[in-house]
């Protein structure tokens, strides 16, 4: 394995914020840490300044070189886009306040790159994000999406292939994947 960069996952929400770190050359990937953060505080500015330290300390504690975030989802709930938003912002804040660079993924292009399906659910995106990290324990949902996005910034932005799975093995049909 030629140079590894450290990526930071970061899969951010107001309530929970999942992280995954891995150690990548762009074709390659090592697992190195997972984590979510339950946030804390009364008043939302609270638990915005709690996201904030928090994915500080993420940063302080694996050094990563680069860092990723999903995107927000637009959905019918303009208030819960907001505060996706703010949270996201905390976030990225906390990042590139300590010099690393932060890369943006819509949530169907990391489901593409980590599973080959944009459609994805989330039972294919832990499945797959456990065997390509050979990661034996359960993984809580928001640091899994966490490891995706790492996953996927590594594989598109660090020179490795698109997507994670070779094309001659996967077979879409209706609904979800066939091996």
């Amino acid at each position: 394995m030629s140079q590894l960069t450290r990526v930071l996952g970061i899969d951010p929400g107001s309530t929970i914020t999942g992280y995954g770190v891995i150690d990548s050359d762009g074709a390659r990937s090592v697992y190195v840490a997972h984590g979510h953060i339950r946030v804390k505080g009364d008043s939302f500015a609270e638990r915005l300044g709690h996201i904030h330290e928090a994915i500080g300390d993420v940063v302080d504690q694996w050094h990563p070189t680069s860092a990723a975030i999903e995107q927000v989802f637009v959905s019918n709930n303009p208030m819960s886009a907001l505060k996706l938003g703010q949270a996201r912002g905390a976030a990225i804040t906390a990042v590139v306040s300590r010099g690393v660079t932060m890369a943006e993924y819509s949530a169907r292009t990391v489901k593409q790159v980590v599973t080959g399906s944009g459609a994805a659910d989330k039972a294919a995106v832990q499945l797959l994000i456990k065997a390509q990290l050979d990661i034996q324990r359960t993984v809580q949902e928001d640091a899994g999406d966490g490891l995706a996005i790492a996953l996927c910034h590594a594989h598109s932005a660090l020179g490795g292939t698109r997507s994670l799975l070779p094309t001659t093995k996967r077979r879409s049909r209706g609904r979800g994947l066939r091996w």
